[in-house]
């Protein structure tokens, strides 16, 4: 049995004599550990305070472990992924956000030099198996959280080796393919997980075969097929659509010959064409956008969706970007594009109340070209789909992915309304929960509807200011195709940042409330303190002051309404 002991001594005949708690008129104090702020913006379910934890108590192996519990590759996202739980992050109300990305890769690729072995055991031998169409991040996530939740994993994949886009159209200064295939490599060998390579749907197998012959069915293709485009009903015969000539690259090391290239999009494939046509030897390269760049004048919801990183190194690379504008005439010699005419966009509010961008009249410019490449986005490939595909997209009905027939899940790029690594591998690890809950007989997993902590829920004045720490980065002029940026942050500094994190919404074990009590209303164990599981509110003694929950750096403890 646990020993409690309060902040100071009561002597008989003294404090404890004498009751407070029915003065108690503004509310009673109540430990409540809400999200914080990192876990709710990560798309693939991180508990990013959690795993800090672990680190903060020189644990790497225990954060790494925790880690995977939601994410089983760690190496990939801590490379690509926007992260916008760094966005996100209360930190940087303070000194500057964590450096989560940095740490996580830290911790992915620790695992992976050590052999550290992932928290899961074999499924039984007669478990269900589950069909998994696709071998990229979301399908490869999907089959892991089938082996955790007890289930075997078949997946189906059209190329001869497993990754997706991870590895077709991610250049190497990005993700270098000894990382990808370090992770890769040990997540397909875990018992319970079957890679059938060179194997396409609708030519090799189909949804209503493995729907007979598998417990469940995940779609998880991704998008490879290109958005029709064209300016006024004009087109380049030379035309190159973005991902295509990526993945050209990636297979071959050479693009088309160009000299001014413009590039018309805005996202992460946009990004990355820009910055390998400048390496590769275009004079000028030009990203026209019609979202906006980071800063105080742009809209959240209207900065341009690409790791910030990457839009920072294509400034420092000399990729000129013309923002909230669009292509909206080309010029043409026969065939052949020489320039486009660039316009200016403002979003006004149409009829229905919903603001939409239009063109700025007297904002047209005129640039010189001998290259456009659209990347306006991918459609789902029709193979094998057919009944399912609802325009360019499969669209799912729920959170968990589910489509009208029985026992089928879509995930990833190919649902229309995810377009990032860690969605897919989020939307990987419900499509299982899901599933794996069904086939028990048992509901939906709860979702988690806490609350989110932010800035101003906090006590920063007990936190001391310490600078982010940041890897280190090849200069630019040393910048090569295979050369991966930025490096790695190695130990110290990982352990460092964990040291840094708020752990918003969670107890320090810090004492103050305990310390600060006026009335010894707070008494906690006498072994030490880990958590708030450490410290009990005796009612009777407090006054409803709110001193603890005002001095609790971390906004566990909350003033509520008496029952």
């Amino acid at each position: 049995m646990a020993i409690l002991t309060r902040g100071a001594y009561a002597e008989p005949g003294t404090t404890l004599d004498f009751k407070t708690g029915n003065w108690r008129s503004t509310g009673k104090p109540v430990h409540d550990h809400v999200k914080a702020p990192c876990h709710a913006a990560c798309p693939a379910g991180e508990d990013q305070q959690a795993w800090f934890a672990h680190l903060q108590a020189g644990h790497p192996k225990l954060a790494w472990r925790e880690l995977v519990q939601a994410n089983p590759l760690p190496g990939v996202t801590g490379r690509v992924c926007p992260h916008p739980c760094e966005t996100a992050c209360n930190r940087a109300a303070m000194d500057g956000a964590l450096a989560i990305h940095n740490v996580e890769r830290w911790l992915g690729d620790k695992a992976v030099a050590k052999g550290w072995a992932y928290p899961v055991d074999a499924p039984a031998d007669d478990a269900p198996i589950v069909a998994i169409i696709g071998a990229g991040p979301g399908g490869l996530s999907a089959a892991y959280h089938c082996l955790r939740n007890g289930l075997r994993a078949d997946l189906y994949e059209a190329l001869p080796e497993a990754g997706g886009l991870l590895r077709s159209a991610i250049p190497r200064t990005r993700l270098p393919r000894e990382a990808l295939d370090g992770e890769l490599n040990r997540l397909l060998a875990l018992p319970g997980i079957t890679l059938n390579a060179r194997t396409r749907l609708g030519r090799d197998v189909t949804v209503e075969g493995l729907l007979s012959t598998h417990a469940a069915v995940i779609l998880a293709p991704g998008c490879q097929s290109a958005k029709a485009w064209d300016v006024d009903g004009a087109v380049p015969a030379d035309l190159h659509e973005g991902l295509h000539l990526l993945k050209e690259f990636m297979d071959h090391g050479q693009f088309p010959k160009a000299d001014k290239v413009v590039v018309h999009g805005g996202g992460n494939t946009a990004i990355d064409l820009c910055r390998l046509m400048k390496r590769a030897g275009a004079s000028e390269v030009t990203l026209v956008t019609a979202s906006g760049l980071p800063g105080p004048d742009t809209a959240p919801d209207d900065i341009i969706n690409v790791v910030p990183r990457e839009l920072d190194e294509a400034l420092e690379e000399g990729i000129e970007i013309i923002d909230h504008a669009t292509v909206s005439r080309l010029v043409m010699k026969g065939s052949k594009v020489t320039g486009v005419e660039v316009v200016s966009l403002k979003k006004e509010p149409g009829k229905d109340g919903r603001k939409r961008r239009v063109a700025f009249e007297g904002t047209e410019r005129l640039l010189s070209v001998d290259m456009v490449v659209p990347c306006i986005g991918e459609a789902v490939d029709p193979e094998g789909l057919q009944g399912l595909i609802d325009g360019t997209y499969v669209w799912a009905k729920d959170a968990w992915g589910r489509l009208e027939p029985e026992n089928v899940h879509v995930l990833g790029d190919a649902r229309g309304d995810r377009g990032t690594v860690a969605e897919a591998i989020g939307d990987g690890r419900l499509a299982a929960q899901a599933i794996a809950a069904k086939l028990a007989g048992a509901p939906d997993p709860e979702a988690d509807t806490r609350l989110e902590m932010g800035a101003s829920g906090l006590n920063l004045s007990y936190y001391m200011p310490t600078p982010r720490h940041a890897p280190a980065k090849v200069p630019v002029a040393e910048r090569r195709f295979d050369t991966e940026i930025e490096g790695d942050l190695g130990r110290a500094a990982a352990l460092a940042e964990a040291n840094r994190c708020l752990s918003c919404g969670n107890c320090l074990a810090c004492d103050n409330c305990w310390t600060f009590c006026p009335d010894n209303a707070v008494i906690k164990t006498v072994e030490l303190a880990q958590d708030g599981s450490h410290y009990l509110f005796d009612l009777d003694y407090c006054k409803g002051c709110g001193l603890c929950a005002h001095e609790c750096p971390t906004g566990y403890i909350q003033m509520v309404p008496e029952d």
